[in-house]
């Protein structure tokens, strides 16, 4: 039977964990379980890290971006002695499971404390939305927003100046961020992993659009795709166009999470305490078509939900 649960942050914040800790402290606590906050992650875990958490530590963080218990990346926590340790102050402490909000690696961490027989669940938290196991990462939404807004802003002097602003943003494994923004923001181009970059093919695209009288673009790039530094170099050098260079940067991590971001960290943390008490554990939250639900950590990669080929094709028809 579990009375009391553990929650954590873990890997790069995202807008909407603090709303998630929130939501899982809340309604915990309304199905009268107690709640302990891990400060910093796993990191937190091996270096005895801990605080009782009630409905007044939690108030006033639902607007708030970051991570009211931190974050740290733990990479001792990849060791299995480790992850003994780990478990074994779980239990000193009298926690009957532990809520993880996080990304992929956080997510492995939760199924390595899994096999060490304390029950976990993941609560997707990540600007990427890269997740095995939902179509919805919390953060991501807020994180297309803030690129939206930078990018209208450098617009303004890639149109001034007749130039072609080249914008690097997060997405090291995945170019959600990239496709959504530049969809939203009706760029040029967007260059992401999971297609191979030709700068031949975008030189040729760029030049045809200003044969066409487009005096100004926008190329967005995820950085897993290339670095925009050599974006920047190859225009300049291949083409006649003036080209300039933006690396968004941990601006896009900040800020208050957006109405979405803010709604589905409570929808989420709600299935998870719901969970919990039915029984269901080691698995991952998520969206999955119009519902919130619970999959097992080994059938997540089932449930891996790629690009949007067809945003990928408009995004490119609509940017000449």
């Amino acid at each position: 039977m579990i009375t009391k649960i553990g929650v954590l942050t873990s890997g790069g914040d995202a807008p909407g964990m603090n709303a998630a800790i929130r939501g899982v402290t809340r309604y915990a606590i309304e199905q009268g379980l107690s709640v302990t906050g891990i400060i910093r992650g796993y990191e937190g875990l091996l270096s005895h890290e801990i605080m009782p958490l009630d409905r007044r530590d939690v108030g006033g963080i639902i607007h708030r971006g970051g991570t009211m218990l931190r974050t740290a990346r733990c990479l001792e926590f990849m060791e299995e002695k480790t992850q003994k340790e780990a478990a074994a102050y779980i239990r000193e402490n009298d926690i009957d499971a532990l809520v993880v909000i996080g990304g992929d690696g956080s997510m492995r961490g939760a199924q390595a404390l899994s096999k060490q027989g304390i029950p976990t669940i993941v609560i997707p938290g990540t600007i990427d939305n890269d997740m095995d196991g939902t179509e919805y990462t919390i953060g991501f939404d807020t994180t297309v927003n803030t690129v939206l807004q930078c990018v209208n802003r450098i617009r303004d002097t890639a149109y001034s100046h007749d130039r072609v602003a080249v914008i690097e943003v997060m997405g090291r494994h995945a170019g959600f961020i990239a496709l959504h923004a530049g969809l939203a923001a009706g760029a040029e181009a967007v260059l992401v992993p999971e297609h191979d970059v030709s700068l031949e093919d975008l030189c040729m695209h760029l030049n045809e659009s200003h044969r066409m009288g487009k005096m100004s673009s926008i190329v967005i790039v995820a950085e897993g795709a290339m670095k925009g530094s050599d974006v920047y170099d190859y225009i300049k050098e291949h083409t006649y166009l003036e080209p300039n260079l933006t690396v968004l940067g941990y601006v896009q991590r900040g800020g208050s999470p957006t109405a979405r971001d803010a709604i589905m960290a409570s929808l989420f943390s709600e299935k998870a305490i719901d969970c919990l008490l039915s029984g269901t554990y080691n698995c991952v939250i998520g969206q999955i078509g119009e519902t919130i639900a619970a999959t097992p950590y080994t059938e997540a990669p089932r449930y891996h939900f790629p690009l949007d080929e067809n945003m990928y094709r408009l995004v490119h028809q609509l940017g000449r």
